[in-house]
């Protein structure tokens, strides 16, 4: 039985990443990175600040500030999951991609269909973490910022070059498809 994890709102900054299903490469197979800025101006509108990002293949990195304490972490990932996911399908459908989609509809539980679910597209589970120092927020900024460079990943030959990220905000103040809100001003 999984156990309904509820974060606090104590606090203002959150380190998230979510996951596509299995780790598949959905955001790049359907040029979805448009979906996740979406998103963020979505959250933008409700008063939601981005921090720091990177949007990767199969997962999405990002630092959020909340300035009010009324917030619902899990409700506001779980509705940016399912925004997400609907237009994934979408693009999926359009690229008549039968092969994955009959696989992220195999793909669901039970109780994914109770809930009405039609196909598996992100991880059910998200992690967050609370920032509560100058120093883990640098170092989370820095690891999203080397995340497409690091390990497996050779998405780019610098980490500033790293077309979906918010490093060349950070180190050239060159915001490339979305501007985020930098860490000295919360």
């Amino acid at each position: 039985m999984s156990i309904k994890y509820k974060h606090s709102n104590q606090y203002s900054l959150y380190f998230c990443t979510f996951t596509c299903y299995q780790w598949l490469p959905l955001i790049e197979h359907t040029n979805g990175y448009d979906i996740v800025y979406n998103w963020f101006d979505v959250l933008k509108d409700d008063a939601v600040d981005i921090i720091a990002y990177v949007v990767m293949p199969n997962h999405v990195h990002c630092i959020l500030y909340f300035p009010d304490e009324n917030y619902e972490l899990e409700k506001i990932i779980g509705n940016g999951k399912r925004f997400m996911a609907y237009e994934i399908i979408n693009r999926l459908e359009a690229m008549e991609d039968s092969a994955t989609l009959q696989r992220l509809q195999e793909s669901l539980t039970a109780r994914d269909r109770n809930k009405g679910q039609l196909h598996k597209v992100f991880e059910n589970s998200f992690d967050a973490k609370a920032i509560f120092s100058d120093k883990f927020l640098i170092q989370k900024i820095d690891y999203i910022h080397q995340n497409p460079v690091s390990g497996k990943w050779k998405l780019a030959e610098n980490f500033t070059l790293y077309e979906h990220s918010s490093a060349s905000y950070y180190e050239e103040g060159l915001a490339k498809h979305f501007t985020p809100r930098h860490y000295n001003d919360v």
